[in-house]
Formats: structure tokens, sequence, C-alpha cells
């Protein structure tokens, strides 16, 4: 096996992890798992590695790495602990592509590992560029890694936009005869839910949406709309555009994964079914094309679809992030942080849900905002945040 189709999946189990290993089996020829790491699921992450035979598996933690290694001590799965081993594995020399889908900010300095020895890149972690996008592109930029998207949405958009531009987004959108990019959003469960029953939505009824099967947090941000604001801000650094260049628009059916609008009347939108097994078998084998395991659309059996202006007294969180993408870099790192905070708090049931929306805006009102230039300052920023965070949560109950 030549090192070419070495991958390392960062967040193995979690769907996209599952996910992209679902791909690999499919098309085994051309890719070999060649580390997986995880938090702290442990059973899970044993039968991954009996399964598939890694050279590497990384715990999150030194009590999980060990409960594995015990596991695992049949095998000859070395077993590595913390952030460090992650950024290891993620930079090793034998490695092509590193797939980043551990979610939150734990993901960020590992894939700023990868992007630092040059690899391909396929980023499912949004928040890596919500803290730190100029940093992270300029990074990209400079140690000539590959940058796919793996978020349907933003995955959609840069299927949609002309070859050259993909290849090099420093020649702008609008030189590119391109005048908005269309972020599409279900809306989640609550799209036509009374707006005065919002208070007391549950956390069983935050986290059933209506076409994806994510993790909780992914799930209660599809449902405040945040993740729709944080993709936003991811949009604006991958496509090297202006908060004013992208339109969010409301569609419920989720076949329409988002679309690129030119200057000539011409809309430009990718489509498929609701499953991340297609944005991650164009990550692994792009340009080329691979079987993800995926059925085609049957388009003589959709309904209808439709579209609609998401309603932000409904979704305050996401004009929220939208401004913050105007203030900058601090703001974006900041509502992130406060973010993760809330929905944690949220989903123990100790803050109601519209409450995560006071702790964000909160936060963002009393954070110190300042120009941010290194991993360090973004990091510092984060942690502020995440005490104001847990300081208005416990004002809260």
């Amino acid at each position: 096996m030549s090192m070419k189709n070495n991958v390392v999946i960062l967040g193995a189990t979690g769907s996209i992890g599952l996910s992209t290993i679902d791909v690999i089996e499919r098309n085994k020829d051309e890719y070999t798992i060649f580390a997986l790491a995880a938090g702290t699921n442990v059973a899970k992450m044993t039968s991954l590695c009996v399964t598939h035979h890694p050279q590497y598996a990384v715990m999150h933690c030194e009590r999980a790495a060990k409960q594995l290694k015990d596991a695992l001590k049949h095998t000859s799965v070395k077993v590595l602990s913390g952030t460090q081993a992650m950024c290891d594995v993620a930079a090793h020399n034998n490695v092509n592509t590193v797939m980043s889908a551990i979610v939150g900010a734990a993901g960020l300095l590992p894939t700023l590992a990868a992007v630092e020895a040059g690899k391909k890149v396929l980023l499912a972690n949004k928040e890596s560029l919500v803290m730190s996008g100029q940093l992270f592109m300029d990074k990209v930029a400079r140690h000539g890694a590959t940058l796919l998207p793996i978020d349907s949405e933003h995955n959609a958009i840069y299927q949609c936009l002309p070859q050259a531009f993909q290849r090099n987004t420093d020649l702008g959108i609008h030189h590119q005869g391109i005048s908005k990019i269309l972020l599409t959003g279900s809306g989640g469960p609550f799209l036509t839910r009374d707006l005065a029953t919002l208070p007391s939505v549950t956390v069983s009824e935050a986290v059933a949406h209506p076409n994806w099967s994510m993790g909780q947090k992914i799930s209660v941000d599809s449902a405040t709309m945040m993740n729709k604001g944080l993709e936003f801000i991811e949009a604006k650094w991958l496509f090297n555009c202006t908060a004013e260049d992208i339109e969010v628009v409301i569609h419920p059916q989720s076949m329409i994964h988002s679309m690129v609008q030119y200057k000539d009347g011409s809309v430009i939108a990718q489509m498929g079914q609701p499953d991340m097994r297609t944005p991650i078998a164009y990550g692994l084998a792009y340009p080329e094309r691979i079987d993800a395991g995926v059925q085609p659309l049957d388009f003589s059996s959709i309904a209808n679809f439709t579209f609609t202006k998401p309603d932000f007294e409904r979704y305050p969180n996401l004009a929220l992030a939208m401004d913050a993408c105007k203030s900058g870099q601090a703001a974006t790192t900041t509502i992130n942080a406060a973010n993760e905070i809330a929905v944690a708090a949220f989903l123990a049931q100790q803050i109601g849900f519209c409450d995560i929306y006071r702790v964000n805006a909160e936060v963002l009102a009393k954070s110190t905002l300042t120009s941010l230039n290194s991993v360090q300052e973004i990091m510092a920023q984060d942690a502020q945040a995440r005490l104001l965070a847990k300081q208005c949560i416990s004002e809260l109950r």
C-alpha cells in the first residue's frame, strides 16, 4: 500500500468518523486507516481497532487510553493519549489525509498540526475556522495544505464553484462571476413551533432533528440555528468573502445542500440525500469520485422544495453569529466558546432552551474584544468566554 492513501480520523467514534470509516471500507483498495483518535468512548474504539487494525489509536485522556490498551493488548495497535499525541499522528510522515471531525474547540490543535504538516485536511470541525479563521487560512496557504470542507453545506458550495477558484480562493468570488453564496438550513425541529412555547422546549425535543442524524451538541445547535451561524462564519473564511456575500435560506427538506448564485442569473445547486457519506467521499477522492454507498435522489418521489427567509425572532442565535462574523475574530471565538458551555448546560438541564441565547449574548456583551494574532491569544479568548458563560449560567439558575 503506498502512503498516498493513509488516513487519520480525528473523532473516529462520532457520526462523521463512523461514516468516514464506512466510505473507506467501500474503497479498501485505495484507502487505509492509519490512525484513529477519539474522546472517551473506549468500547466503540476497541471494536473499531479490532475490526480495522490502525497502527495508532489515540484517546483524549490517559484513563481512557489505559482501558483501551488493556482491551487491545493482543493486537499490534499502539495506544496513545492526549492532544499532543493527536497532533503527532495528524502530522505523521506516512499520512496523507486527515479527517478532522472532533466536535468543538478540542479539534483545533490537531487540525492545525495537520495543516502545518501540509496534509490534505478534510474539515468537518467548523469550530477550527470559527475560532481561528484568518490564522487557520494563512497557515493552509503557507504550508501548502489542501483544505476540503466536509460540512454538507460548505461541501455543496465548494462543488458549485469554478475549479480555478476551488484551487485558489485568493482570486476572490467577484472576479469569478459569483454574486452570492446561498447557505441553506433546514430550520431544525422548531421551524413552525409557536414562539411562545420555545422556553419550555425539552432536551429530547431539541435533539430530534428532522433530517440528519447527528450528535447532541450539533442537534441543539441546529434547533437554535447557531449551527447555521457557525457555518456562516466558516463560509466567510473558506470562500474568502464578506458577511454581505452570504445569504441564509431556510429549506426544510434538506435536499439542496447549498447554492452559488452567479452574476448572469445562474444559480448552481448541489443536491443529494441528507447523508454525510457523500461529502466525505468527495473529500477523500477529490478531484475524482468514488462510491459513497449513497442512493441518488429519486426526483419522481420528491413532493416539493420550499424556501423561506430565516426569522430572527425565532432564531436570535443566528443573528448573533452573523453580527459576530461582521465584528471579527475575537467575537466569533467568544460566541463559539460561550455556546459550547451554554449548550452543555442545557443538555444537563441546568438552563432552559431560550437561555442558550441569553448566555451567548451576555458573554459577547461582557467580553473584551481585541485582535487575536496567535493560537495562544485565541485559546485565552476562548477560556475567558467559557468562564463568563459559567458565571452567567450560575446567575440564571
